[in-house]
């Protein structure tokens, strides 16, 4: 795996995890009962991204360690997913 791609498939990594822990502990306008006039009340009124963004990078960083290694090991290959077949035979 070149350099590229391991950032590539950091950032993959990094994105994903962070759409999931977004709405984890988020706090509405709706919820605490202080709805902004012209706002929604599902309007975050406490929404904690910078803690949620230094989880993310960690957990990113575990999920990244894991799919690098199994990447390197060769447990996935690229001809893992040539389902039609298109790839050229393997020389030896």
């Amino acid at each position: 795996m070149s350099i590229t791609s391991a950032i590539v498939l950091y950032a993959v990594c990094w994105f994903m995890t962070f759409l999931v822990v977004i709405p984890i502990r988020l706090q509405t306008q709706g919820d605490v009962g202080k709805v902004v006039p012209g706002t929604q009340a599902g309007a975050p009124e406490h929404h904690y991204l910078k803690k949620k963004a230094w989880i993310t990078t960690g957990v990113a960083a575990v999920i990244w360690g894991i799919l690098v290694w199994i990447v390197s090991q060769g447990i996935i290959e690229v001809r893992d997913f040539d389902w039609m077949n298109r790839l050229p035979p393997i020389s030896e």
